[in-house]
């Protein structure tokens, strides 16, 4: 079974598509008018190994945030749907990543159940983005993806090297949550759905 999926999302405030192989090489083609979250996505695909591509357009007139938060949610949505039932994964992930002085744990389960929490300092900017959009981006994904999410940033001063290792954080868990499971080939929950 192929684990791709293809979603575009169309609101009077944003415009994105977004396609997703969970079974790629990491390439990835990053478009959200948003210079260091491009980077970031970038970050996301690379060390999760996924092929990813992103093309948005957002009302960045008003605030990045409906951009940043719609990609959280229709990339949420990819996940959910390259999945299918969830047959044969390993369900859940977790990594801890440092990226010079900053450290975060990010752990993650797909449980059928949107769930986030988020321990750590993110205030002020990197250039035009606000770190806080953070938060956002991952409250919407957790929402779509359907998945329960821990994210905290153990320790870090400098706000850019912070964010990045939470998003090389969340590729490396979803990499490992995703797997294929070779000693279970059901649906990984005492339920029978996820």
């Amino acid at each position: 079974m192929e684990r791709k999926a293809e979603i575009n999302r169309k609101t009077k405030e944003t415009e994105i598509k977004i396609y997703l192989n969970f079974d790629g090489k990491g390439e990835y083609k990053i478009s959200t008018e948003l210079p260091f979250f491009d980077h970031m996505l970038e970050l996301f695909a690379r060390h999760g190994g996924f092929d990813l591509e992103i093309r948005a357009k957002g009302d960045l007139d008003v605030d990045p945030h409906h951009t940043v938060e719609d990609i959280g949610l229709t990339l949420g949505s990819a996940v959910n749907q390259a999945l299918g039932e969830k047959r044969g994964i390993k369900r859940y992930g977790h990594a801890l990543i440092p990226m010079d002085e900053a450290l975060c744990l990010f752990v993650l389960d797909i449980s059928g159940r949107p769930h986030m929490a988020f321990k750590g300092n993110l205030k002020g900017r990197v250039g035009a983005f606000e770190a806080d959009l953070v938060k956002d981006f991952f409250q919407a994904f957790s929402s779509e993806s359907k998945t329960t999410i821990h994210i905290h940033l153990l320790s870090g001063r400098n706000l850019h090297h912070k964010i990045e290792s939470i998003f090389k954080a969340f590729g490396k868990a979803l990499k490992m949550a995703v797997s294929k499971d070779e000693q279970d080939k059901e649906i990984p929950s005492t339920k029978g759905i996820i």
